[in-house]
């Protein structure tokens, strides 16, 4: 049975998450993401209150963060507006209760094969 077919994580769902873990993979962004993760959308002038990087740094990591399915950005009046988006870190953390397991059934495997070799 190949891998594709018997459950275990595939190149198509790393395809999938690969965008969400390289978003995450950054501090400025995951401090964006945490400012964003009480569910009040927020401007880039107020994202950058008290924040040493620029709103033209904050508009990139925004988005990076977007493009990555973790926030959504939404007009309001003149000013645009980001909130956080938990769907697609929820799919990443069920990647990665999915890897968490592969990994165990293969150490398990692993452990039965060695103490079966006495």
């Amino acid at each position: 049975m190949s891998r594709r077919h018997n459950g275990l994580a595939g190149e198509r769902q790393l395809h999938h998450q690969a965008p969400i873990f390289a978003a995450l993979g950054d501090a400025r962004r995951l401090t964006l993401l945490t400012r964003l993760s009480d569910a009040r959308p927020r401007s880039i002038s107020q994202l950058a209150e008290g924040s040493r990087i620029s709103r033209q740094a904050i508009t990139k990591h925004l988005r990076v963060l977007e493009g990555a399915g973790l926030v959504r950005a939404q007009i309001a009046g003149r000013e645009c507006l980001y909130e956080f988006e938990p769907k697609s870190l929820n799919e990443a953390n069920r990647y990665l209760e999915l890897v968490s397991r592969q990994w165990e059934q293969a150490l398990n495997r692993l452990k039965s094969f060695v103490e079966n070799q006495d």
